[in-house]
């Protein structure tokens, strides 16, 4: 009896013991469900998680609207001095950078040749001039038998015949006259051509100024038989140059005569020399399919420091506001990846975007004059020091179909 029930109470040992070991391994199921439930979560919040945006605070600024172009230096006024004449060259009497008054002789060509060709015009004019006197003579005295042989028709001594004669002979002498002043006319002209060839052989400076080039020398040949060939070219007066500008044919509707300008030059980094417009062109220029209009601007160089030929880099002001409020170009161009097709399409309206409480908001604003890195707003919910959004720091990044584990 007693064998009998110490086997009933290991029997219910076993089985309670049993029960205990279920029960743990069930515990230990829920906890590992758990930890991958909380796993899923948290990968599925960092795949939608915020993006980080950068921002820059509107201020208040001065804006400035430049044009930038590109051009060179030239005289106001430059001559280009050649010879009409053709011969040998005797003197040079000038050189490079050398100052000139107008009418100052700057070279000389031999004038031999010309001299004996206005020594033949004379001879020439001298010989019809006499020419000229012997058929006066020779008129003078055909009249004189003219009328002497009409007195003799009327009393019947001489024929007709014969007063027909002497009359064709006073016409052929008054003829002879008129070709004889011709020909003196036609020799005064020869000479004078001649004397202008001969004062031409002594070139002069037509105007006052500086010799920038001089492309002759002592002995050489010029030949003037088909086109003046230049041999110096002189400047009227480097103290005021001119500044041409090719400027883009999308920029030439902003400027127009009496703006300012400051350019620079690749002899003086750093500093600036000041310019003015004085003359918009309407003439167009393509060069590689792009079209550029001549501006020309007003320079003062007193110090001689600017020299024709120079590159210089102009930046034309076009307008100027002082203390407006600006913000970055960038802010006006940015959308939220989420939303920017959506709002691009339904509202073109210009805006910005600005963070409230940690979400970006868009705000329509009013803009003004812009110069391609700021714009002014003149309207809108923004004030001096509210941070626009320019850009994301981190993208956000896309869900992934992933397991618990």
């Amino acid at each position: 009896m007693s064998l009998s029930s110490t086997s009933v109470a290991g029997t219910l040992g076993l089985e309670g013991s049993g029960r205990r070991g279920s029960a743990r391994w069930l515990w230990s199921s829920a906890i590992l469900l758990v930890i991958a439930a909380a796993i899923f979560v948290a990968m599925r919040i960092r795949g939608v998680e915020t993006p980080a945006y950068l921002t820059e605070p509107a201020h208040l600024g001065p804006l400035l609207v430049i044009v930038t172009a590109t051009g060179t230096l030239q005289p106001t006024h430059q001559v280009d001095i050649g010879s009409e004449v053709s011969g040998v060259i005797d003197d040079v009497f000038v050189d490079f950078n050398d100052l000139v008054t107008q009418g100052q002789v700057i070279a000389q060509l031999n004038t031999e040749t010309l001299e004996a060709r206005a020594a033949s015009s004379r001879a020439s004019l001298a010989v019809a001039r006499a020419s000229l006197s012997q058929a006066e003579a020779t008129v003078t005295e055909a009249v004189a038998k003219a009328r002497r042989s009409r007195e003799l028709v009327a009393q019947n001594i001489v024929s007709q015949q014969s007063l027909e004669t002497d009359e064709a002979a006073e016409l052929r002498a008054v003829a002879a006259v008129a070709s004889a002043k011709a020909q003196v006319t036609a020799a005064a002209a020869a000479l004078k051509e001649a004397e202008t060839a001969l004062r031409k052989a002594v070139i002069r400076a037509p105007i006052a100024g500086v010799i920038i080039s001089r492309e002759v020398d002592p002995g050489q040949t010029v030949a003037a038989a088909f086109q003046t060939p230049v041999l110096f070219r002189l400047a009227e007066d480097l103290r005021h140059m001119e500044l041409h500008l090719d400027l883009d044919e999308s920029d030439i509707g902003l400027v127009r005569e009496g703006q300012v300008a400051q350019f620079r030059v690749d002899a003086y980094p750093g500093r600036g020399f000041e310019a003015q417009i004085v003359s918009v062109r309407f003439s167009p220029r393509t060069v590689n399919n792009v079209v550029t209009y001549e501006t020309v601007l007003s320079v003062s160089n007193p110090d001689l420091l600017l020299r024709p030929g120079m590159t210089a880099t102009a930046d034309i002001l076009i307008d100027e506001k002082q203390d407006v409020l600006l913000v970055p170009n960038r802010a006006l161009r940015f959308l939220p990846p989420e939303t920017g097709a959506q709002l691009e399409q339904n509202e073109p309206q210009s805006r910005v975007w600005v963070l409230r409480e940690g979400e970006a908001t868009a705000l329509a604003v009013t803009t003004g004059l812009t110069n391609g890195d700021l714009t002014e707003i003149t309207g809108g919910d923004i004030a001096h020091g509210t941070g626009v959004i320019v850009d994301i720091e981190r993208a956000p990044r896309e869900p992934q179909n992933r397991g618990p584990f």
